[in-house]
């Protein structure tokens, strides 16, 4: 077998070496084609408008939200935040923390950023300052969330080995990390990793969590060979979505498939796009409007609906086991008004899209179409995954303005 045989997956190989202008953990967009830029939704702008967070209609849904009790014990992320902080320099830092409130939440990009990145950069830090980062991360996160994550960093990693390109920037610690606020175990604070193909949110007040936005992916989304050998991501969010799937009767099937393919001469063109697939809720998507579409889940039967709550529960079980199981009562609190739509196959060997749109959550899992590998459509082993809390619920963001009116010493003006 030839060098350029060991570097193809499934058929399909790297697309030439250089193609993205990458310079470091940044892409330089002097050098980057013009009708990729133009594809690209420009986060910076996006971030300094006022937030409103994803909807239906432009206007919020109120009071789907409440400061309570979530039985999770801050304790542990908040000694884990300290020693962070504790682990690094001065300058590091003040290159790490940012108010409560500050627009760096929203400045995100599950790809390489354009613009000059904020956070401490985990490749450029010693280990141990790396290890401090990643236990912030796992005493916020339950074990399948944590495992998710640090697969999806691996992945990455896995990528530029299967490749052979890119070496400084398709690595295991090419992320960045920044703290929000003061570690506290009442008062608001969070935290925010962001790189290729994996960004999280999380957003502390006491005993509650708000862990989106939520970008996790990965080109492909198992290791068959070298360092990273038998990864895999996905397995879970790919089979609990077709077995929801090949549930549908013929009737429900003509309201839940909004396109029986993913091929891109199949579809609508405003479904076809190298940078964001069919995903409504990206990078810079944070005040969307996204209409709700596909099968409604009070059409349901009660053993779909089941099926539907194991899918969402995949995304959901991310959180500790009291936040998540918060989140599956908000789901089932509005089951009746939560949207299922589906894009392309349900065969074992298809790719899909599939979308869950409730008031309190958008779910969406994409196959896409090759960025470092050549395949110019959608397949089952590049997937993109993007978890919402819609109408005003990312980043905490309805939290903490409930937060402030409890407590009255803060200007409205200033929320994140």
């Amino acid at each position: 077998m030839t060098a350029l045989d060991d570097r193809r997956y499934h058929g399909f190989g790297p697309r030439p070496d250089g193609t993205y202008a990458l310079s470091g953990p940044r892409i330089d967009p002097a050098n980057r084609p013009p009708e990729i830029l133009a594809l690209m939704p420009d986060v910076v702008a996006a971030a300094a408008e006022p937030f409103v967070g994803i909807t239906t209609d432009g206007s919020p849904v109120p009071d789907l939200f409440a400061v309570q009790d979530e039985d999770f014990d801050p304790k542990p992320a908040v000694h884990a935040a300290e020693n962070f902080l504790a682990a690094l320099s001065a300058g590091q830092r003040k290159s790490a923390r940012f108010d409560i409130d500050a627009k760096q939440w929203r400045l995100w990009t599950n790809a390489y950023p354009t613009w000059e990145p904020h956070g401490v950069y985990l490749d450029d830090v010693g280990q141990g300052q790396r290890d401090a980062a990643l236990a912030v991360m796992e005493a916020s996160l339950s074990a399948k969330g944590f495992s998710d994550a640090r697969t999806a960093m691996r992945l990455n990693a896995a990528l530029g080995e299967l490749i052979g390109q890119y070496p400084g920037t398709l690595k295991e610690y090419a992320y960045f990390f920044a703290l929000y606020g003061t570690p506290s175990v009442t008062s608001p604070w969070g935290w925010q990793l962001w790189g290729h193909h994996l960004v999280l949110h999380c957003f502390v007040l006491g005993s509650q969590l708000v862990l989106t936005p939520a970008f996790v992916g990965a080109e492909p989304v198992t290791a068959d060979r070298g360092t990273y050998q038998g990864l895999r991501l996905f397995d879970a969010e790919r089979e609990a979505g077709l077995a929801l799937r090949r549930s549908f009767t013929r009737r429900q099937e003509r309201r839940a498939v909004l396109h029986r393919s993913l091929l891109s001469a199949e579809l609508p063109a405003d479904l076809v796009n190298f940078v964001d697939g069919r995903h409504k809720g990206g990078a810079g998507r944070d005040n969307r409007v996204i209409p709700l579409e596909g099968l409604r889940a009070g059409n349901l039967s009660a053993g779909q609906q089941d099926l539907l709550l194991d899918l969402i529960g995949t995304y959901a079980g991310r959180a500790p086991a009291g936040p998540a199981a918060a989140l599956m009562a908000r789901i089932r609190a509005h089951l009746d008004e939560t949207h299922v739509a589906w894009i392309g196959g349900d065969a074992d060997g298809d790719a899909f899209y599939y979308k869950v749109h409730s008031p309190v959550l958008l779910i969406e899992y994409d196959c896409h179409q090759g960025v470092f590998l050549d395949n110019e459509e959608p397949e089952p082993f590049h997937v993109h995954t993007i978890v919402r809390t819609p109408n005003g619920g990312d980043y905490g963001h309805d939290l903490l303005r409930r937060h402030y009116a409890q407590h009255h010493h803060h200007s409205e003006g200033t929320k994140p």
